[in-house]
């Protein structure tokens, strides 16, 4: 078992208090330090068990509840980031747990780990601050065009219009979530896309603080970074040093199946990135870290950090 800490700090908004949650080794003396960033509609509380397998690797593991989202959320705010620049209240979030953390860990090896959305937070927080950490894993990331985030910047700013930026719009969810399920037809429940351990679909289910619809607001925020991650001139200016995992599920929809983890990967080349590396996972769906055979997906994130840091082969 882990020793568990929770905390808040000011958010970067300045409007709430950001939660998070820090778990070190029994002995307290870890030997790296990873970065969770969760994602959308869900809550750092659901990577208790990723946790407790890292620190028993010797790991400290640190991750915020994002602005609008679990504790961090203000009443009745669940799913909406801010009044405005949300995408980048939320990068700056990241940053400061990032800060607090090293200072607390001086000298010791830092790696962001982000899943769906926190995937591309991390992606923003590889562009903003180069060089700050020693490595990243994107998990369940995906690639949209730039033609499909300007539709969802038009449909989104009609909404905004119509419902104001904390309405909740059935447009706006639809074209988010609205076709990932279709490759698993015929549904058992709304989230099969989520994961092919149905164990895991129904405690997501069953978590009020997960499956929330996001906020008009939250959807234009997310189209802001999305559309952020993607620019060539961004992505040149991340550190072409920096060592880059790409994980993902063969049949994750927002991966497009692979196809799309894929193109990121090649976009990251193309921009310089000297050290990425990729796998992709046959049978699982977008939540790997709690399909049935995890085992295998956390022995592999291990031994990839392990390499980074010099602590063993990849």
């Amino acid at each position: 078992m882990s020793k568990r800490t929770e905390f808040f700090f000011p958010a970067s908004a300045g409007t709430h208090r950001i939660h998070a949650v820090q778990w070190l080794p029994e002995n307290g003396v870890p030997r790296a330090v990873v970065q969770i960033l969760h994602g959308v509609a869900e809550h750092i509380g659901r990577y208790e068990d990723l946790a407790d397998y890292l620190t028993g690797q010797g790991f400290a593991v640190v991750g915020n509840d994002h602005p609008g989202h679990g504790q961090s959320a203000a009443p009745g705010d669940l799913g909406f980031f801010a009044a405005h620049g949300g995408w980048m209240h939320a990068s700056n979030d990241t940053r400061t747990l990032q800060l607090m953390t090293a200072r607390q860990f001086p000298g010791l090896p830092y790696f962001l780990l982000g899943h769906s959305m926190g995937s591309f937070l991390a992606r923003t927080y590889l562009i903003r601050f180069p060089g700050t950490v020693s490595g990243a894993v994107l998990c369940g990331t995906g690639d949209m065009s730039g033609a499909l985030i300007a539709a969802g910047r038009a449909a989104a700013s009609l909404e905004a219009l119509r419902l104001g930026r904390q309405g909740k719009s059935p447009l706006l969810a639809q074209l988010s979530f609205g076709g990932y399920n279709r490759a698993f037809r015929p549904n058992r429940t709304e989230y099969d896309w989520l994961s092919a351990n149905e164990e895991n679909v129904d405690r997501y289910i069953a978590d009020p603080l997960c499956g929330f619809p996001m906020t008009v607001g939250l959807f234009q925020d997310l189209m802001d970074g999305l559309d952020f991650i993607r620019r060539e001139p961004n992505l040149r200016r991340m550190d072409k040093d920096t060592p880059v995992l790409f994980i993902a599920g063969a049949e994750d929809p927002v991966g497009d199946m692979g196809k799309g983890v894929r193109r990121v990967y090649l976009r990251f080349k193309k921009a310089g990135v000297r050290r990425a590396d990729i796998r992709i996972y046959p049978g699982m769906r977008h939540e790997i870290f709690n399909e049935t055979e995890h085992a295998q997906v956390y022995a592999d994130l291990r031994r990839w950090l392990e390499a980074q840091i010099g602590g063993g082969a990849q």
